[in-house]
């Protein structure tokens, strides 16, 4: 096996002074680099920056293919009785929340995924798997005769694109510097989540070019782009022979009580996002069936977009106080969304949910900013147990990305399980309301409260 050897500041016959041997990178075929040091401050001002950033801007579109491909149903639902089948508003609720459910489980083991098998060698995999879906999805909507079953068996193929988004971070977070880690990521979630706004503005367009409803474009119409995403992922992404998965870490996090409460507050903020970026096209259709629904869109589109603002406002104020303002909007959100449905109004309703995706948007950034800070916070010691803190939190993201996006399965099953038993959705939304401001409580009497040990860190 060759290996060329990349020497910053000069060819192979550079001085080999001790700066230089640190900062040098071996590629061996199959795209493995070996000696990545991001905090090498020689390596990532010549030759690291610039690999880091390719990698990155490939994982945003394969992570963004993923949530797309795991917001299909979503957007598809609500179209199938027009195609010939015959489902109720409960059966359409179990159709968008099952890959919420596949996708939230999947997330642990794409992420340890990374480290097996390499960062770029599983991009292309993972884009490959979504062919699954939407070859399957495709074939389906043609065959209205299916059994339910049969379509929640599909739907479930779907969560492979949730889990796209945990290996995707974590394959983003070994490429950057502890400096720059925090808006790499943040762009690589943000563009991730895009992809659930724009599958939802798109197959709306793509199946209706033409005379009539062509549903089956809403699969096929991803095969190509996810071909793309695994070639270019296979010719010019990369993998790091330094990036190593640490068992451990999940395991002192799971024992760690500030991991529970963190994910349980995610559910709060992701898995709102997720749960009403399911269902706000099916309740559209159903409440309001003479709005179009490619507005829709634009919920998950104002969330995705605020995001990186949560982050932001997180690093000037402290992420509790931000995730404590999130969860008061959120409940206000959810009374106008209650408001609009007494009234029968579509523009209360619409802009109350509007501002909902607003703030579980900002929620969502505000939340990760919490937990290393938290974990960092919590510590006792020298650097060495600063390094452990920080292992710890990594363990966390991981445990809260998959406990929070479990939001997006009880969301919809809340809103079934509201219709079947009161006739409409209110109750499940006075219910929200209720976690919202249990959240809002929790949060500030660990990390906000005056005695709290956190609270002068402005976590």
């Amino acid at each position: 096996m060759t290996s060329t050897r990349t020497l910053p500041g000069g060819p192979a016959t550079a001085p080999p002074t001790d700066d230089v041997r640190t900062s040098a990178l071996e590629h061996r075929p199959g795209r493995w680099i070996d000696g990545w040091d991001p905090e090498n401050p020689t390596q990532w001002a010549t030759t690291g920056r610039p690999i880091a950033r390719r990698n990155l801007w490939l994982s945003i579109f394969a992570e963004f293919l993923g949530f797309a491909v795991w917001a299909l149903w979503s957007i598809v639902v609500p179209q199938l009785n027009g195609v010939g089948f015959d489902l109720s508003v409960n059966e359409m609720f179990w159709l968008v929340s099952t890959p919420a459910l596949v996708g939230a489980t999947l997330r642990i083991p794409y992420t340890f995924a990374v480290p097996r098998f390499g960062g770029r060698n599983w991009t292309v995999v993972s884009a490959l798997l979504l062919l699954l879906p939407t070859g399957a999805l495709a074939w389906a909507v043609n065959n209205p005769e299916l059994p339910f079953i049969a379509l929640v068996g599909i739907a479930a193929l779907a969560g492979v694109g949730g889990g796209n988004f945990a290996s995707s971070m974590a394959n983003i977070s070994f490429f950057f510097p502890a400096k720059e880690k925090g808006a790499a990521l943040g762009l690589n979630a943000a563009g991730g989540n895009l992809g659930t706004a724009a599958v939802q503005l798109a197959v709306p367009i793509v199946i209706t070019i033409g005379a009539g409803v062509s549903l089956d474009r809403a699969g096929l119409m991803f095969i190509p782009l996810a071909l793309l995403a695994a070639v270019l992922a296979w010719r010019s992404m990369d993998n790091l022979s330094s990036a190593k998965s640490d068992p451990r870490a999940y395991a002192v996090a799971l024992r760690h009580p500030h991991t529970w409460i963190l994910s349980f507050v995610y559910i709060g903020t992701f898995g709102s996002f997720i749960g009403y970026s399911a269902t706000f096209p099916t309740l559209l259709k159903n409440l309001f069936p003479a709005v179009t629904i490619s507005l829709a869109f634009m919920g998950a589109l104002v969330g995705s977009l605020a995001r990186p603002f949560g982050g932001y406002l997180s690093d000037r104020i402290g992420g509790a106080l931000v995730t404590c303002a999130s969860f008061v909007a959120m409940a206000i959100g959810a009374v106008g969304a209650i408001l609009g449905l007494q009234a029968q109004s579509f523009p209360i309703f619409f802009l109350s949910f509007l501002w909902l995706f607003v703030f579980t948007g900002i929620g969502n950034g505000s939340v990760y900013r919490m937990i290393p800070a938290v974990f960092a916070g919590t510590a006792r010691g020298d650097a060495a147990a600063l390094t452990a803190a920080g292992r710890a939190a990594a363990g966390c993201i991981g445990i809260a990305g998959a406990v929070g996006a479990f939001g997006g399965f009880l969301i919809p099953q809340g809103f079934a399980l509201s219709r079947t038993m009161t006739g409409d959705l209110q109750a499940a939304l006075w219910v929200m309301v209720g976690v919202y401001l249990l959240m809002l409580g929790l949060t500030w009497f660990v990390y906000l409260r005056r005695t709290s040990p956190l609270a002068a860190l402005k976590v």
